[in-house]
């Protein structure tokens, strides 16, 4: 069993879903963060590396210091695999170069057009789990409360709050919804 930031993560689940066992991990943000430590989808918790599970372990702890990964450019469609008998040197040299004048035109472009190109934006950098998304969502529910909205109203109440009926089914709402009275 691995134990990741006070959460217990079972040996025999596969690890895009033992990450949801986390609060405030879905489905789609598990499977981007295996996709940024490069998890294989089908991968179990046991099967991870010690690496891959201390990278897991700092970068959960805090996301938004961590370092974002290169991105590299995908292959088009008119793309021809380099000969087998080509050295790693070779290769690299002419990615390199192939970068290099790719990065020139693109500035080009960009000087007429004056436009800068930006990099896409890291979603992840901004991922909050466990006692810290819990904190905001109280602290939410609070302002909602202060300000007085018809929301916060209805928290106060431990009543339904996005228009669900209220004449048979609100027990659920009532158990959910007790907030201190302060």
């Amino acid at each position: 069993m691995v134990h990741i930031l006070g959460v217990n993560l079972r040996d025999a689940h596969v690890a895009r879903f033992a990450l949801t066992s986390f609060y405030g991990i879905g489905h789609h943000t598990a499977h981007r963060l295996c996709a940024r430590l490069q998890i294989h989808d089908k991968c179990k918790m046991k099967d991870l590396t010690p690496y891959q599970v201390t990278a897991l372990a700092s970068f959960l702890s805090s996301p938004s210091t961590s370092v974002t990964p290169t991105r590299y450019p995908l292959a088009t469609p008119d793309f021809v695999p380099p000969p087998p008998n080509k050295t790693t040197q070779e290769l690299q040299s002419d990615f390199l170069a192939l970068k290099a004048a790719q990065d020139e035109k693109k500035l080009k472009r960009a000087k007429f057009a004056r436009v800068v190109p930006k990099s896409a934006p890291d979603t992840l950098k901004d991922l909050k789990i466990e006692s810290e998304l819990r904190r905001m969502v109280r602290e939410n529910i609070g302002h909602q409360r202060m300000i007085g909205s018809y929301v916060g109203r209805r928290h106060a109440m431990h009543l339904p709050v996005r228009g669900q009926n209220t004449q048979s089914n609100a027990k659920t709402a009532k158990k959910l919804n007790q907030l201190d009275r302060r």
